[in-house]
């Protein structure tokens, strides 16, 4: 019975009048799951491409580039069909790099999008003739990645926060906020929507997240450190991680960086 009672006499002894609680327990946030993966295949790449964006679309990979005014001139904002062999780009669309650098890319109902870093543009061409028949102006201080969920467009823009917007109003229809382990995790750079998920590289890291669409939760990462200091040992003018792209025949993804010599085919559960 003494024991019982000794916290309440202890408190009464410092002054305290409030009876003592017990302690909730912390909860304790599982960490995000790593995914494991193996190459596969391995093609090459064009070492002056700036990656911003990369995606399959009726069996051919396309990619999108950017430049700033002061990159050497083989450094181009474009985009085009690559030749997974050779390494080359067959230019569709090529931007003033004066004026735009070059950022994310989707093809959606016969049409080609292609967002800008800053001028808040993004130009819409004809899936077949890549020929500009519009543009539309958005919110979003920066434009830097683009993909769809086959209902809407979805860009981030550096943040924390993805935007879906309508394809024929081009006004935004829903944002969501991603978090890791209940942190914002902001400079969520390329997009790609694979099996009701969004993948998204991360700038600067060398990892890749997987982010659920309805709860903006990253749910696994996939930790591609490996890759990336092979690709910098065999190609030292390589920059940082940056492309995702899904091929939906053949359901293979591939992951690419800024002037890297190298297309990565990788498995993993997806």
């Amino acid at each position: 019975m003494k024991v019982r009672y000794l916290p309440l006499l202890l408190l009464a002894a410092c002054g305290s009048h409030q009876e003592s609680r017990p302690t909730e327990p912390t909860p304790v946030t599982a960490p995000v799951p790593t995914l494991d993966f193996s190459v596969g295949s391995v093609f090459k790449h064009d070492t002056t491409s700036y990656t911003e964006g990369l995606l399959f679309h009726d069996h051919q990979l396309f990619e999108s580039s950017g430049a700033n005014p002061d990159d050497p001139e083989t450094q181009r904002s474009m985009v085009g069909i690559l030749n997974m062999n050779t390494g080359k780009i067959d230019k569709k669309v090529e931007l003033d790099k004066k004026r735009y650098f070059g950022e994310g890319i989707a093809f959606f109902r016969n049409r080609l999008y292609q967002l800008t870093y800053k001028n808040q543009t993004c130009f819409i061409y004809d899936a077949l003739t890549y020929k500009r028949v519009d543009s539309f102006r958005y919110r979003n201080t920066e434009g830097w990645a683009l993909t769809t969920d086959s209902n809407s467009l979805i860009m981030s823009d550096g943040t924390s926060t993805l935007t879906w917007l309508d394809p024929t109003t081009y006004q935004p229809v829903k944002t969501l906020a991603v978090t890791q382990n209940g942190v914002a995790l902001d400079s969520l750079n390329e997009l790609e929507y694979i099996n009701g998920y969004l993948y998204a590289n991360r700038y600067l890291q060398n990892y890749i997240v997987k982010i659920d669409p309805g709860t903006g939760k990253v749910v696994a990462k996939i930790d591609l450190t490996s890759l990336v200091d092979a690709e910098h040992v065999k190609n030292p003018g390589g920059d940082v991680l940056n492309g995702i792209a899904y091929d939906r025949d053949n359901d293979k993804i591939y992951v690419t960086g800024k002037l890297w010599s190298g297309i990565y085919q990788l498995n993993f559960s997806h």
